[in-house]
């Protein structure tokens, strides 16, 4: 961190170079993992790097915004709206139409009572449609088209200097714009950090979706398959010393299709469920802490999602669980929250345990033992609802899960 930090840590330095952008955000991940107190030396530390990081990605990679069509779509998305509730702003129902479509512009009059009405920002409602598509893979930054070339998401196309937009749309193409998982990742983002890459965070979405589709499901998911009963038996498959791959093919017997896919920088991402295709819906892991506990609380949280959300018409839930401290949590996550816990450590089995009062591995073993599922996940649950963070760590970090899905992937 020479160019960001001195040796004691002290003084943040400018942001000048892409070198100094790469360590500061590796940095903040480190900040961000111990979940600091925002009034304490980390937590200002945090701060003032986030502000650092900002005004550098404003200064080298400007905003790119959506397009007119795009931003009245996004808004209705969000508040729920029907093309004929945009009468009242653009004027008539065949006005609605060309306009959604794309055959007729915005007047100057349509613009202001869009602004006014629906909240929509005028510069999205200014922006010319020339060359929209383009604008859509534009200012993708270079380090994170690098990481997806890496990754093999362009297949054997070689990036060059010029041709990132063109590998972007054939990345994109038959999957969904940018702006569109852009679109879905705000209605459902619920914990995010402010510094989260959108553009990073649609890439890893986009292709754990592609990967998903290329597994043949034996079955379609049958809703309502997922309840409480169905994760606690799924749970005690941890007991087992390759259990997260017989979740994992436990789950697409059910129609459920489980990508693990390493985070990118700057999205501090543990899971997602995706519901772009109901008949198969699909579980994103990224492991990005490297603990058994961390991995099936985060596969049973998605999975609550899907028995508690899978009619509400979101199409994705995304979630930055351990390490990012949110201002608010939306009442889905909480539920979300809720039957996880309930499912790898019940409340009646907790409020009477001995571990409530002790937290010794003792305790562990002997109530993991009683439910059958590894001990890592007990220890971890412990933690989490004793609020008594600094036990039983031999036990929570000595069990690593990207053993199991290796194939290359953890070498970084």
């Amino acid at each position: 961190m020479g160019n960001i930090l001195n040796k004691n840590m002290n003084t943040i330095r400018v942001i000048k170079t892409e070198k100094d952008y790469e360590e500061a955000l590796k940095f903040v991940e480190m900040l961000m993992s111990h979940d600091p107190d925002p009034e304490s030396e980390k937590g200002e530390q945090l701060d003032l790097l986030s502000t650092l990081i900002k005004d550098y990605e404003t200064r080298m990679f400007p905003e790119t915004l959506p397009t007119p069509i795009d931003a009245i779509k996004f808004r209705m998305e969000q508040a729920n709206l029907r093309p004929s509730d945009l009468v009242p702003y653009i004027g008539s129902r065949s006005r609605v139409s060309e306009i959604l479509s794309g055959n007729r512009k915005l007047t100057v009059e349509m613009m202001r009572a869009l602004v006014t009405g629906l909240a929509i920002p005028a510069k999205a409602l200014l922006k010319e449609p020339e060359n929209s598509e383009d604008s859509i893979y534009s200012n993708w930054g270079t380090t994170l088209l690098k990481e997806m070339w890496n990754r093999g998401y362009f297949g054997k196309k070689i990036l060059t200097n010029t041709n990132g937009k063109e590998l972007l749309q054939d990345f994109f193409l038959n999957i969904a714009s940018p702006l569109q998982i852009q679109g879905m990742l705000r209605k459902s983002n619920y914990r995010s950090s402010p510094l989260t890459d959108k553009h990073a965070l649609a890439a890893w979405a986009a292709h754990v979706f592609k990967e998903a589709k290329k597994i043949a499901a034996l079955k379609k998911y049958k809703p309502g398959t997922i309840n409480l009963n169905f994760m606690q038996k799924l749970a005690k498959l941890s007991s087992e010393e390759n259990g997260p791959m017989l979740a994992q093919k436990h789950l697409k017997n059910y129609g459920i299709i489980l990508i693990v896919e390493p985070h990118f920088p700057k999205t501090y991402l543990d899971g997602a469920t995706i519901l772009i295709i109901k008949d198969n819906p699909v579980i994103g892991l990224t492991l990005r802490h490297d603990r058994l506990d961390n991995f099936w609380f985060t596969l049973m949280h998605e999975l609550a999602h899907i028995a508690l959300h899978y009619d509400l018409g979101i199409s994705l839930f995304y979630d930055e669980i351990e390490g990012v401290q949110a201002i608010t949590i939306d009442d889905k996550e909480l539920e979300a929250d809720a039957l996880a816990e309930e499912s790898l450590l019940p409340a009646a089995k907790w409020d009477i345990s001995p571990a409530r009062l002790i937290p010794s591995s003792l305790a562990a073993d002997s109530l993991a033992k009683e439910l059958g599922v590894h001990r890592a996940i007990i220890a971890g649950q412990i933690r989490h609802k004793g609020n008594k963070y600094t036990y039983l760590n031999k036990i929570v970090n000595e069990e690593k899960v990207r053993e199991y899905f290796s194939d290359g992937k953890w070498n970084k």
